[in-house]
């Protein structure tokens, strides 16, 4: 999908290298990498594919180049079945740069399906080499905050609806919380299209943070909208993990190519997750281990991925 083909035309550009089946529609591809060179990168989905899913597939490559990287990202900002912008900024950012790196990513413009139309920018200096991970003491839960968020045509009262949805639901679960999701109205010269979603981070002692997410759509009522991510994020509290079920997969290729071991404690495994150990296990020799996580009470359902990294070190620097 134009997603896709995007996301292996950005990686082609930064190492200059050759791409063969790059098409959309194409069930075969060969790639031949060159040498990742860094500097000032477009990549357009002209659709509402993610920008998150470019900014996934570009960041393990950016790491190891030879001179900082600017990606310019064009697509969905906040699109179904791939992280909101949002989601990648409260939570990814600040648990994936424990790996020893940071990035900077500045919103631009916000682009909702079906057009897209946003636009990142991501900046990033290489390291030498990744450092590993150790998350896995949850520790309780210290405050609840997010944002609903409307745009274009859509008037503010949805976005207090979905946030005041969500806190009604969380209240039921963790009663002497004080949480804070507020509603924003996208200003106009920000966003392009209309939109509507939420996200509700929770943050614990130890620095973990998991999240519940939705997006709006059509028909569909904003108090349902609330309630979803709600319950997402309640879901997530419940398996005693240290990342919720959409950063789990997130953290395989830098747990991979981290120098020593990772631990992550996590809910079940997911179906990402699983796909993502297999394929960095074969592109890099990496070895992962999945364990049920023993300490727990029986209701909880908890598991330990372990990871032996390759230790990758940056020939450039």
């Amino acid at each position: 999908r134009p997603q896709h083909l995007s996301g292996l035309e950005i990686i082609r550009d930064l190492c200059e290298g050759k791409l063969e089946g790059g098409e959309i529609g194409s069930t075969e591809i060969t790639f031949t990498p060159g040498k990742i060179k860094g500097g000032t990168h477009i990549a357009d989905t002209k659709t509402a594919g993610s920008v998150c899913l470019l900014m996934q597939v570009a960041m393990p490559c950016v790491l190891f180049a030879a001179s900082p990287s600017e990606l310019h990202l064009k697509g969905g900002t906040n699109a179904e079945m791939a992280p909101q912008i949002d989601y990648t900024v409260m939570v990814f950012k600040p648990i994936v740069e424990k790996f020893n790196f940071t990035f900077n990513c500045d919103i631009k413009k916000r682009g909702y399906y079906p057009q897209g139309g946003g636009e990142v920018v991501v900046q990033m200096s290489p390291v030498k080499e990744l450092n590993p991970i150790n998350l896995t003491e949850r520790g309780t839960v210290t405050k609840i905050y997010g944002r609903a968020f409307v745009a274009g045509a859509l008037p503010i009262k949805l976005a207090k609806d979905m946030s005041a949805a969500a806190v009604r639901c969380i209240r039921k679960e963790i009663r002497d919380l004080y949480i804070n999701i507020q509603p924003v109205r996208e200003p106009d010269d920000q966003a392009f299209g209309t939109g509507s979603g939420i996200i509700v981070v929770a943050e614990t002692s130890t620095g973990c943070l998991l999240a519940g997410s939705s997006l709006g759509k059509r028909g569909k009522n904003s108090d349902k909208v609330g309630i979803e991510a709600a319950e997402i994020l309640l879901r997530n509290l419940k398996h005693g993990g240290t990342v919720d079920d959409s950063l789990q997969d997130q953290l395989i290729i830098f747990m991979a190519l981290a120098k020593g071991v990772s631990r992550v404690k996590s809910g079940p495994i997911t179906l990402h997750t699983q796909t993502a150990i297999h394929f960095a296990e074969q592109l890099t020799k990496a070895k992962f281990t999945v364990t049920k996580s023993e300490d727990e009470d029986p209701g909880k359902d908890a598991y330990i991925i372990e990871c032996q990294g390759m230790g990758m070190v940056n020939p450039n620097l």
